[in-house]
């Protein structure tokens, strides 16, 4: 079913997207009632991938929970981690190293990046927002904090490690080095929009220039931290080494937080209180991510630069994890202009990424379409200039050679989708 040649379950989608934007102190609520409509309409009017009724139903949940599962673990745990990281004091020192002018929001900015090229991306924007909030006496410009979620997705980016796009290349038989040349755009892009964040967040509240008085470090819970981002780290590269298979279709990453964050909570306890909101702010996105999913999306345009900057901004609303998939069966791509482009793109809207939802949770001024296109304005500049750096440096080259295995095969995208690190 269509109107004017758009399918139903795209504009339902839309008015869904709308509601979120228009109804921000609501969010929870419209995207579950859009999750519901969409299912009911599947249900009765269409299909899931070819597949009709609850059978059809039943096939996409066997393909997503992995997904799913992963995103609440990750989401529920990085909450309690950023508050471990708060309470162990090290935010209330960093005054004495960095830079007390707009130039000190500029490095937390570049750590939030470096930060994410080996971390998950949720964990680095929830360190930057916890981060921000001391050294800002919680008084958080709303384009500084699109600037520490652009900054968490762009360190991923050109990572094989450091992002869910970037590992199911990887995965999917795409070298390192390929993946590796976002890096040109995302550290471009970094610098500007790093430079107009922090500039927004010292005329709004500058840096603190002193450690709080009775400022002190603990370092059991910073140990903590170590434990538990060590062992997201450790479950992923271990099995993406040695049975990649194992996380499509085990919550490996989510799995291993907790069991970290329980193994720990013997030698500080965890501020359980936190959950029930970290909760609400984790439906929401599944929501999307389930809403997302259950779109038609079957193909792509032609593989091209045309379409991976377009896809840059798909990526704002859609689950890049899916675009991925349906790129790596199409094959023919420029991986790391594909990589920069759906990594980095979902920095432009705050729900457009995990790492958005999460520090939202923790910052809810941010749960505003408008506020955030009109404070971050400068992460779809530098998103743009990024990309186009990129290709005047690099050029768009396609190496026949090392196209993933696989691409262009008839396998369903989901087949080669690995556990997330989140990203929306």
């Amino acid at each position: 079913m269509s109107v004017a040649g758009i399918p139903l379950d795209f504009i339902l989608f839309a008015a869904t997207l709308a509601g979120v934007a228009l109804f921000h102190h609501h969010t929870l609520y419209v995207a579950l009632t859009g999750l519901v409509v969409i299912t009911l309409y599947k249900l009765g009017f269409a299909d899931f991938s070819g597949v009709t009724g609850l059978a059809g139903l039943q096939g996409l949940l066997a393909h997503e929970w992995v997904t799913l599962t992963n995103l609440l673990g990750l989401l529920l745990g990085f909450a309690l981690l950023a508050d471990h990281f708060e309470r162990s004091g090290l935010p209330t020192l960093l005054p004495r190293i960095l830079p007390d002018d707009w130039k000190g929001g500029f490095v937390l900015l570049l750590l939030v990046f470096v930060l994410s090229s080996f971390l998950d991306n949720i964990a680095a924007a929830m360190i930057g927002g916890t981060m921000a909030g001391v050294l800002y006496n919680k008084r958080v410009h709303i384009g500084f904090l699109a600037g520490i979620v652009a900054a968490s997705n762009a360190g991923g980016s050109g990572s094989v490690v450091g992002d869910t796009t970037t590992t199911m290349m990887w995965i999917s038989g795409v070298p390192a080095i390929q993946v590796f040349d976002a890096y040109v755009a995302a550290l471009t892009a970094t610098l500007i929009f790093a430079f107009f964040a922090a500039r927004q967040q010292h005329a709004h509240q500058p840096i603190m220039k002193d450690n709080p008085i009775g400022a002190h470090f603990e370092g059991a819970r910073l140990g903590i931290v170590a434990v538990i981002l060590l062992a997201a780290i450790a479950a992923n590269l271990y099995f993406n080494l040695r049975d990649p298979e194992v996380l499509n279709h085990y919550p490996v990453i989510g799995t291993a937080v907790w069991v970290a964050l329980i193994a720990t909570a013997a030698w500080r306890r965890p501020t359980w209180s936190l959950l029930p909101n970290a909760l609400r702010g984790s439906i929401f996105l599944l929501s999307l991510v389930m809403c997302a999913a259950m779109m038609p999306v079957q193909n792509l345009p032609a593989a091209s630069w045309h379409t991976a900057f377009g896809l840059g901004f798909v990526s704002a609303v859609f689950d890049n994890i899916p675009l991925t998939a349906l790129a790596l069966r199409q094959g023919g791509y420029d991986w790391g202009f594909l990589a920069y482009a759906v990594g980095f793109g979902g920095s432009m809207i705050w729900f457009g990424s995990s790492a958005g939802v999460a520090l939202s949770n923790m910052y809810p001024q941010a749960k505003s379409v408008g506020a955030w296109i009109k404070g971050g304005w400068h992460v779809t500049v530098a998103y743009i200039v990024g990309f186009f750096v990129l290709l005047a440096v690099l050029g768009w080259h396609v190496d026949i050679d090392k196209r993933p295995a696989g691409a262009g095969a008839a396998t369903p995208p989901a087949a080669a989708q690995p556990a997330p690190d989140a990203k929306h």
